[in-house]
């Protein structure tokens, strides 16, 4: 069984009993949380379901491991030849999460389609006449023509 779920403006591929990190979470280690934003979810070998923007397909259960910081990421600013150095630092949040289960809802059974009236026969109908757009005259250099006859 896998999802995709997307939390913290990413989304993640996961599947049961695997430890994803996510961006940070209020959360406490060992509570239980659940990722109800499950794009798609489904069994490997079976159907394989797709939510639509708003309407998500199931829910995925997840448990609070650790939150920490990830390894420092360096940003130097340099101008040759001005005297000009900067250097920033970053050391990201996250969160890592165990999940615990997927749940997906069951398919609501389809039904078998209507069957269809015979067709008519081609003879019966007619075609629809067609319109013919009306064609503009080219505009009238008239005016034009007289100011300069005049002069």
């Amino acid at each position: 069984m896998f999802a995709v779920i997307s939390t913290g403006g990413k989304q993640y591929c996961v599947s049961e009993g695997q430890r994803v990190r996510v961006e940070r979470l209020s959360a406490e280690v060992g509570d239980e949380l659940s990722f109800d934003a499950m794009l798609i979810g489904g069994q490997e070998d079976s159907d394989t379901r797709i939510g639509t923007s708003g309407k998500p397909v199931g829910q995925v259960r997840a448990t609070v491991c650790e939150h920490g910081r990830a390894k420092k990421i360096e940003v130097i600013k340099f101008k040759r030849r001005k005297d000009y150095r900067r250097t920033l630092g970053h050391r990201q949040q996250f969160t890592t999460v165990e999940i615990a289960g997927i749940d997906l809802p069951k398919a609501p059974a389809k039904k078998a389609p209507a069957k269809k009236a015979p067709a008519k026969q081609a003879a019966d109908k007619k075609a629809p006449a067609k319109k013919t757009a009306a064609k503009k005259a080219p505009a009238k250099k008239a005016a034009a023509d007289k100011a300069g006859e005049e002069s």
